[in-house]
């Protein structure tokens, strides 16, 4: 979730929850805990709620800015969340770092190049990161972000400047790195500028475009958001939005029938609006699902027992796991999926089907995405028996089976469900019985 995103999560429980834990939930001890030893995707990630706090001490001691710690211990916890807060405190959180490193070249760069790094350690293999660029530069924006004087480094030059960073991360730690721009709702003058930018560097690695901020500002009373992404769907620019994590059910289906989204953030909140769920689910919507964030923020109970990603998993939705902001929330995505298996019952089984549900769902051109899915199925020891292939040819899909090929037509949302799901229990078929 975004930082304008985050709501106040008054008379919240501590993480301290006794009944799911005698010990502080967010601990590093625990994150370091690989529940899935294998290949992963994410998909939801924020660039701004990233970056190693040993980079901001290096960036500031630089640039000569004064911070209100001196070691990456006190800074680290200044910086960071061990349990849900207010709006307000939210906020102060990036506002003691983002001006460090907003502005300055060799700091965006580095941070882009670092955060592929820490993604590998992680065992990622491909990775979507989301930023909004207007938040990282200090001129060609109004206002400037972070209380920065005035500069010389545009939104337009953070987004080359991170495609760097990204690229020779890439090379660096045999990754796949795509970004994704994110528009704000509570600044749609952006807006346009973004959908700009995502088509300038669609073949430099930008893949998307994103809404993210306060959900209750909608697309009727901020235009400019529509017309972006009308823009986008125009110029075949793929969509996310967040939507449905604090918000209510009628901001996912903004996001889906209005802005067309292809992905949803969070989308928790879908879930109180059932016909639009199972709408959803037909339609084999992807869901881009945060554990620890959906808690500290508030978006979820605090029983990680009772989260909607139980849901997701016993429906066979379509959803990723992913750590949103690893850098506030203390967290890495092992913690993620360690308190997914720990409390939700998510096996390893789920978890490859997740991660093949995630790079299928991802937004990368076809070809790419067809290696990804195979290189997952490869390392995973699963046989690809029913995975689809897009044809551009007529419009069709192709799906591949180990006795030969069928040809199908354009697939109905309801008929892409059925063989979404179809394809699930083949998947589980094959592993248990071969």
């Amino acid at each position: 979730m975004h930082i304008i995103a985050r709501r106040a999560a008054a008379g919240f429980n501590s993480l301290c929850s006794s009944r799911l834990s005698g010990s502080r939930l967010c601990t590093m001890a625990e994150s370091q805990e690989d529940v899935f030893n294998k290949p992963k995707v994410e998909l939801h990630v924020h660039l701004d709620g990233a970056i190693r706090v040993q980079t901001i001490l290096d960036v500031a001691k630089r640039r000569g800015i004064h911070l209100p710690a001196n070691t990456k211990e006190e800074m680290t916890q200044i910086i960071i969340l061990e349990e849900p807060a207010t709006l307000t405190k939210f906020l102060g959180k990036f506002a003691t770092y983002m001006h460090v490193v907003a502005g300055d070249r060799e700091a965006i760069k580095r941070i882009a190049y670092e955060f592929v790094e820490d993604k590998a350690k992680e065992g990622v293999i491909y990775v979507e990161v989301r930023y909004s660029p207007h938040f990282l530069a200090n001129t060609k924006v109004d206002p400037i972000p972070w209380n920065q004087e005035e500069g010389d480094l545009s939104p337009d030059e953070v987004v080359h400047l991170v495609n760097e960073g990204l690229s020779d991360g890439e090379l660096a730690f045999n990754i796949k790195a795509r970004s994704i721009l994110c528009c704000m709702r509570h600044m749609p003058s952006w807006s346009m500028d973004i959908v700009e930018l995502c088509k300038k560097y669609q073949q430099e690695g930008v893949v998307a475009i994103d809404l993210a901020g306060d959900e209750s500002l909608n697309c009727e009373a901020n235009p400019e958001h529509r017309k972006a992404y009308e823009e986008a769907v125009r110029c075949g620019i793929h969509r996310t939005v967040h939507a449905g994590e604090v918000g209510p059910p009628s901001v996912v289906k903004e996001a889906v029938e209005v802005l067309k989204a292809e992905r949803v953030g969070h989308g928790y909140r879908t879930l109180e609006d059932q016909v639009l769920y199972k709408n959803l689910l037909a339609q084999n919507m992807h869901f881009e699902v945060c554990p620890i964030s959906s808690k500290l923020t508030g978006a979820c109970d605090p029983d990680f027992t009772k989260h909607p990603a139980i849901t997701f998993r016993k429906d066979k939705a379509n959803y990723s796991l992913n750590t949103d902001d690893p850098l506030i929330f203390n967290s890495t995505l092992h913690l993620d999926y360690s308190t997914a298996h720990k409390y939700m019952g998510f096996t390893e089984e789920e978890f490859k089907r997740l991660n093949i549900s995630s790079a299928q769902s991802s937004f990368l051109p076809e070809e790419e995405k067809k290696d990804l899915v195979q290189r997952l199925h490869e390392a995973y020891g699963m046989i690809r028996s029913t995975a689809f292939d897009k044809s551009e040819e007529g419009g069709q899909r192709k799906c591949d089976l180990t006795q030969g090929q069928i040809a199908l037509n354009p697939l109905s949302p309801d008929t892409k469900g059925l063989f979404y799901h179809l394809s699930t229990y083949i998947y589980i078929f094959i592993l248990e019985f071969t």
